[in-house]
């Protein structure tokens, strides 16, 4: 056996998945429920309730927690842990948090959280649905107009770390003044794993309007405007298999090796783009999770004339694209229950009873503020008034769909395969309109925690050399292929242009 472990703490839930390269089979596997397994945080959906609803915080704790039990139920499965040889991880991306001193643990019987809990200079973090800084996304844009969509791949962004320091350091400053360290999720729970400060990957590092992506530094000019001394709090910044440090002592009561390698971290959609197998080949990714995103290699940097693509560092080398639809998952969930419907009938049932086009119904379902389209007030706007529970749910799903095609366009639009993954890659009926709308092969693997897999194969390609295309073949092999019905394009070539018509109607800002 030769086993990596891979960590996806994501917005909802904290995964752990055990890869064994040798075999080329998954280990083992556990996972953390914020809303069922750690109800006295109050997030079922992995944020706090706040009056406001642009503002989208967590406690940092909860994520620390979740890891510990993630940890003992890794464990629980008599998975071999002291054999594990490296370790790597994800974090949902531009969640920022803040330190007044530096990650050390004791090993006195306390739990993470305990220890971590008097090193907060802020216990709240912003996390990535986050829409509350407008304002300062303006004063960004102002002072550096489209320069900072040119070098650092995305104009200022209201989710964007940046943003979210330079509201804090404006309404907070003596909060500010303590802190020592700012960290991205990524970076935060790879510095616990260490015990020590650790580093940002660039995949991660680029979804915070800091980082230059022609130079791969810190924008010293960008950073000094965000926030007073903001350069001198940040990690550095690091190529995304850079060894980070070493497997904290704290750790061995799990059954792990204190020692072992900790490669630096990433976000959730770099590593999303690895855990598929779609980082180094013209195949473009679909994650159907919290949010919906849509991401692929880039061949060459280039920027969204539009706004709303972003150009991240790809752990395989080079970039990627990704686009984020905040109302993913939550959207559908939504739409479900409204319709007082199984999960079966969403996924098969409403789809076999209905018609593609469906009499050109569309629906743009933004129960919470929308990343793309920006639209910062909620609203769910529908071209029809009434219709039945199969036809609102395809509807729904065609509405997403025409809209992760049309806002993906500036990359080319031509990809003949598109992989899967997250939650929502289950559904049989959304697989098969994704083909149709895209009249592309809609593939899925078997593990849906791609972010985890990603991670996991990073720990393995860099603590042990082993190319990525032998990993890939390895545990990223299509398991089921949808293919395209070549007499629909012309209907969804249509619905594209009046779904484009529909969308400039709502109000945008």
């Amino acid at each position: 056996m030769s086993l990596f472990l891979g960590i996806d703490v994501s917005t909802q839930s904290v995964k752990c998945i055990v890869i064994d390269t040798v075999s080329g089979t998954i280990a083992a596997e556990s996972g953390v429920n914020y809303g069922h397994d750690l109800p006295d945080y109050a997030s079922p959906n992995g944020f706090l309730p706040h009056p406001d609803p642009l503002v989208k915080q967590a406690d940092p704790l909860m994520w620390l927690d979740a890891l510990e039990l993630a940890f003992r139920r890794l464990a629980d499965t008599g998975a071999p842990l002291a054999e594990i040889r490296g370790i790597s991880g994800s974090g949902q991306q531009h969640g920022t948090v803040y330190l007044s001193e530096d990650v050390r643990l004791a090993h006195d019987g306390k739990t993470l959280s305990e220890q971590l809990r008097p090193k907060l200079a802020r216990r709240r973090s912003p996390i990535w649905m986050d829409r509350s800084t407008a304002e300062e996304c303006r004063e960004l844009a102002a002072r550096f107009g489209s320069r900072i969509q040119r070098d650092t791949g995305s104009p200022a962004v209201e989710r964007f770390s940046g943003p979210q320091i330079r509201k804090f350091a404006k309404e907070h400053p003596e909060e500010y003044a303590r802190t020592k360290r700012i960290h991205l999720v990524s970076s935060f729970l790879c510095s616990v794993l260490c015990g020590k400060d650790a580093p940002i990957d660039f995949g991660d590092g680029a979804g915070m309007n800091l980082l230059n992506l022609k130079t791969l530094h810190w924008d010293s000019e960008i950073a000094s405007f965000t926030a007073p001394g903001l350069s001198g709090k940040l990690p550095d910044v690091v190529p995304s298999a850079t060894k980070a440090g070493v497997l904290d002592p704290c750790f061995a009561k799990f059954g792990f090796t204190p020692g072992i390698p900790v490669i630096t971290w990433s976000g959730d959609n770099p590593n999303s783009l690895v855990g598929i197998g779609a980082a180094g080949s013209e195949c473009a990714g679909i994650s159907l999770g919290t949010s919906d995103t849509f991401f692929a290699p880039m061949t060459d940097f280039r920027t969204d004339p539009a706004g709303y693509g972003h150009v991240f560092g790809n752990p395989a080398g080079g970039f990627m694209s990704l686009i984020c639809f905040t109302n993913g998952s939550l959207a559908r969930e939504r739409i479900r229950e409204e319709q007082g419907v199984s999960w079966d009938f969403f996924d098969r049932g409403a789809c076999r009873e209905t018609v593609p086009g469906n009499g050109g119904r569309l629906i743009l379902p933004f129960f919470e503020p929308e990343s793309t389209p920006l639209l910062l007030t909620p609203g769910v706007r529908r071209n029809y008034a009434t219709a039945a529970p199969g036809e609102e749910i395809r509807a729904l799903l065609e509405s997403q769909a025409l809209s992760l095609r049309l806002h993906s366009a500036w990359l080319g639009g031509n990809f003949r395969r598109i992989r899967l993954t997250g939650g929502g890659s289950k559904s049989e009926g959304f697989r098969r309109i994704l083909a149709d709308v895209f009249q592309a092969d809609i593939e899925t693997i078997s593990v849906t925690n791609s972010a985890g897999l990603g991670a996991a194969l990073r720990a393995a390609g860099a603590v042990e050399g082993i190319p990525f295309g032998d990993l890939w073949n390895s545990f990223c092999r299509a398991e089921e292929t949808v293919k395209p019905n070549p007499d629909n394009r012309r209907l969804y070539d249509s619905m594209l242009e009046h779904f484009r018509e529909f969308l400039r109607a709502s109000p945008e800002k």
